[in-house]
């Protein structure tokens, strides 16, 4: 039997990733004043951008609906609209009906710098982990170097851990560790060369990105091809034509060599709001910050000349700029969208600190919001970092309201870290300076309160919040 070649023809559709998408992902984990400078470039530089002055007048309805400009843009992103529109649809009540109508605060504050180490240890606290696995990550973390990479061989790690009495421990255990670790923002944190970097931050997006395939080869087998730019092998062993390459290579130069470097001290940065969380009547609202961000949409004239289809330089250079101003807009767009969910869903679940404050504080981790808006707990690290909600007790990064569960795993008695600091706090403030409350007698009344926690547990938090012990608060009295 002879098998005959034959040439065959497929038609469908693939999601166009390239730089656009990446441009949607990188949005969302800027600040609101980076963004804003981002913002201001592209309104700098991109004639079809233009300032929405008279927003306050215009109706969502009023938008030009017969420009076909949005159709080719694909729905892994929120639905096509002005930056204008998404701002003034406000965000639904969390416990009702109801509606309001006060200005958004423009409220700036200065915020401290959170550190590499700091981020990961923050996301290790809200990870899912038995101890043992904690106490490897924790030293993973400790020899993560300030550009993200690992600085230490995993056999040196495990000979450390098991002098620390981590008896019968293998690399693969550790390794696996890693594995998870390296799951954490930003991506390609924890890797131990460029490769594994490279490969991390490309195994992040989305599988059907056309020629992922081809990239994640490259990098793996011919990293060093394309640092010599011997493109004809780079050719011949991919298989792909001059345009293909170009693609990929473009595709591989977006990513991240450094990681960990975003993480560099930017001290006196400012702290502008991006969730407001008011109180409507007998219910909690949560709403985008009107003010954040500048208003910004498609210079109505200049598309209007572009529907004249001519094919004349200066058309040919708008349509370009038009194409870069369209999937601004949608990238802002889904990072809006994306933001108001996180921030509802986290608020939704902390209903308890609006009303009460701190001590009222529930358990929360990353993994119960990444499912409630089906999204990674990367992603949902990336939302909640350098984002930041007003409310009436005060301005608090997103970060705040995830706390680990103490005391057990159930709903009933498990408390969150936050509300015991706070509570240990109001009991030390109450007590008689000539007669402090010993550890043992702090945890006793934390019990009458029904929070069972060991007397180790205290002693960290009344540490790591700077309350000598019984003793020493006695003679400072």
């Amino acid at each position: 039997m002879s098998m005959k070649p034959t040439l065959q023809l497929r038609v469908g559709t693939q999601l166009t990733m390239t730089p656009q998408l990446q441009q949607a992902i990188q949005l969302l984990q800027l600040s609101t004043l980076d963004l804003r400078q981002e913002i201001q470039q592209a309104l700098d530089s991109n004639p079809m951008l233009e300032l929405e002055e008279d927003f306050e007048e215009r109706e969502v309805s009023e938008a030009p609906q017969d420009d076909d400009w949005t159709s080719d843009i694909p729905e892994n992103l929120s639905l096509d609209s002005e930056w204008s529109d998404t701002y003034q649809d406000a965000g639904p009540s969390l416990t009702g009906g109801g509606s309001g109508s006060e200005e958004g605060p423009d409220i700036e504050r200065n915020t401290a710098h959170t550190s590499l180490h700091d981020h990961l240890t923050w996301q290790l606290a809200m990870a899912d982990m038995t101890p043992r696995e904690h106490d490897i990550a924790e030293s993973l973390i400790d020899a993560v170097g300030a550009d993200g990479y690992l600085t230490l061989p995993l056999d040196e790690l495990v000979d450390g851990l098991r002098g620390q009495g981590l008896s019968g421990l293998k690399v693969g255990d550790v390794e696996h560790v890693m594995m998870r670790v390296q799951q954490f923002d930003p991506t390609g944190v924890g890797a131990r060369d460029l490769r594994e970097c490279l490969l991390l931050q490309l195994g992040a997006l989305p599988d059907d990105m056309p020629l992922l395939t081809q990239a994640k080869r490259l990098v793996r087998q011919f990293l060093e091809a394309l640092a010599g730019n011997d493109r004809k092998l780079l050719k011949r062993r991919l298989r792909l034509d001059e345009e293909e390459l170009d693609h990929v290579i473009a595709l591989i130069r977006s990513l991240d060599p450094r990681p960990g470097l975003a993480f560099e001290d930017s001290s006196n940065d400012y702290v502008i709001p991006d969730l407001i969380a008011r109180r409507v009547r007998q219910d909690w609202r949560i709403e985008l910050n009107p003010e954040a961000l500048p208003r910004v949409r498609i210079q109505p004239d200049y598309a209007a000349l572009i529907k004249r289809a001519d094919k004349s330089d200066d058309n040919t250079f708008l349509k370009q700029h038009l194409q870069e101003a369209k999937w601004l807009l949608k990238s802002l767009s889904s990072r809006n969208d994306t933001l108001l969910r996180v921030g509802q869903e986290i608020m939704t679940r902390q209903l308890d600190f609006l009303e009460h404050g701190e001590e009222a504080m529930k358990p929360l981790i990353l993994a119960d919001i990444a499912g409630a808006v089906e999204m990674h707990e990367s992603t949902i690290s990336r939302v909640t970092t350098q984002k930041f909600i007003h409310t009436p007790r005060g301005v608090f990064e997103l970060k705040y309201f995830f706390s680990s569960h103490v005391g057990g795993q159930g709903e009933t008695n498990a408390h969150s870290s936050t509300a015991i600091r706070a509570r240990l706090k109001k009991l030390i403030g109450d007590e008689s300076p000539r007669k402090p409350l010993s550890d043992s007698k702090l945890v006793d009344l934390l019990a009458q309160d029904g929070i069972q926690v060991a007397r180790r547990t205290v002693a960290k938090y009344r540490e790591a919040m700077g309350f000598p012990s019984s003793s020493e608060r006695k003679r400072l009295a």
